[in-house]
């Protein structure tokens, strides 16, 4: 079960890097950063877990700083 989830992970990772878009690419990205995590939990591997909650906050960063520039406000809504 863990093998499915890491590589259905995988595969939504190496289909974020073909997304045309840098929001398309860090939504994909997250998502499949948010599975890795979830991966990371059921083989219990710290190392997969640490790196990827840190992608997700920088994905999720980059995301909101997209949306600043896009709509020209600082307020979410």
């Amino acid at each position: 079960m863990s093998d499915i989830v890491g590589y259905f992970a995988l595969l939504l990772n190496l289909y974020s890097m073909a997304a045309k878009g840098e929001w398309r690419l860090r939504v994909i990205s997250l998502i499949a950063n948010c599975i890795y995590i979830v991966y990371g939990i059921l083989i219990l591997a710290k190392p997969i877990i640490i790196g990827c909650a840190i992608a997700v906050v920088l994905h999720g960063y980059r995301l909101y700083q997209l949306k600043i520039k896009t709509y020209g406000t600082d307020t979410i809504g």
